[in-house]
């Protein structure tokens, strides 16, 4: 006898109802976590596109800035004029050019690497003690650049530099690499003797340099010899908290201000060659042109004279030609620090070295 089957309509026990999802840890309503680690991936993000536009602007000025101001001298040296910047441009070339910018304008170029990079440094500890301050520009600029960029904006201001402003890049390189006394020794007396050491090798170094100086009343150069090596012992950061937003500010400002006002001698120093080359112009008589020499052919020499306006020589009517240097080459002061004239950069010093200043034309003189 079989089990009577149950009817439609009988009752029958329901299944057992799904479990429901257990509750994920930190996922329940009103946890709040999903709205913090979504704060904290958007401030994340934020921070990183921040630093790209940093970045960014910092490279488009390190690489911007040496195309404009190549671009203005020929505008410059042109006298303002279109048919003869038209000629500057279609005779040189952009390597000439690129050249050119780097021999003269490479020392104001260091000068501001490194302005930016000790300024950055400085700010940037200060601010790193007072949460919730935007770090200035110059700060966020000094975190984006790698070391080995730093050491050679460094390095690039030791060689072209003149050297009576290279102790300025002692205060320099202790506030981009934050470099405190403390660093040297943990005995406060080892560390007083290692400074005395050190101070004393600098004034033996400098000692016959700062005599001439003081005879020659130059009190200049004997403070940028004397002081920027004690400032350099405590220049290093941070700052009060309450001067940090206005001095980023004010300091920040008169770097860009001073890099412009420096960035005019840049532009208006002459690209080509100052030259005085002597013209028959008749079978007795020769002219002394005074200018710049633009391009040489078969057929004439054309130069661009200093006084304006270009002139083109035939070719079989020129005799001679000597080159001279302009007024900014002539040197100002009678020191010189362990025979190295102190206008003169590293580089400079070592090619004079090599070659020897030779006596000046006596055709520049007469013409100058």
């Amino acid at each position: 006898m079989t089990a009577p089957v149950a009817a439609a309509g009988d009752d029958a026990p329901a299944p057992a109802p799904a479990s429901a999802p257990a509750p994920v840890s930190g996922s329940a309503p009103g946890s709040g976590s999903g709205s913090a680690s979504g704060s904290a991936s958007g401030s994340g993000s934020g921070a990183a596109e921040r630093r790209a536009r940093a970045s960014q602007s910092f490279w488009a000025v390190v690489v911007a800035v040496p195309a404009v101001f190549s671009v203005l001298r020929l505008g410059v040296e042109a006298g303002g004029e279109l048919q003869t910047t038209l000629l500057l441009v279609a005779n040189v070339g952009p390597v000439n050019l690129l050249a050119g910018f780097l021999t003269t304008a490479a020392r104001l170029l260091a000068t501001g690497l490194v302005a930016v990079f000790a300024l950055g440094a400085v700010l940037g500890v200060s601010v790193d003690r007072l949460p919730g301050h935007r770090r200035p520009l110059f700060a966020r600029w000094a975190d984006l650049t790698p070391t080995w960029f730093v050491l050679t904006s460094f390095l690039l201001a030791l060689t072209t530099w003149q050297i009576l402003y290279l102790p300025l890049l002692l205060p320099a390189f202790a506030a981009a690499f934050q470099l405190r006394p403390e660093r040297l020794h943990e005995l406060a007396a080892a560390r007083v003797l290692i400074v005395a050491a050190l101070l004393g090798g600098w004034l033996f170094l400098l000692a016959p340099t700062l005599l001439a100086a003081w005879r020659q009343g130059e009190t200049l150069v004997v403070a940028l010899f004397v002081v920027p090596p004690v400032l350099a012992l405590a220049i290093a950061g941070p700052l009060p908290g309450a001067v940090i937003r206005p001095l980023a500010s004010i300091t920040q400002a008169a770097v860009l201000a001073t890099l412009v006002w420096a960035a005019l001698p840049v532009i208006s120093t002459p690209v080509l060659p100052l030259t005085v080359t002597t013209v028959q112009t008749a079978p007795d008589t020769t002219e002394d042109v005074r200018g710049h020499v633009v391009v040489v052919d078969d057929v004439s020499m054309v130069l661009l004279q200093e006084h304006g306006g270009v002139r083109y020589v035939p070719i079989d009517q020129v005799t001679a030609q000597v080159l001279c240097p302009s007024e900014g080459e002539l040197p100002r002061h009678r020191l010189r620090v362990r025979d190295f004239h102190v206008e003169d950069s590293l580089l400079e010093a070592l090619g004079r070295r090599v070659r020897p200043v030779h006596r000046i034309d006596a055709a520049c003189r007469v013409t100058g």
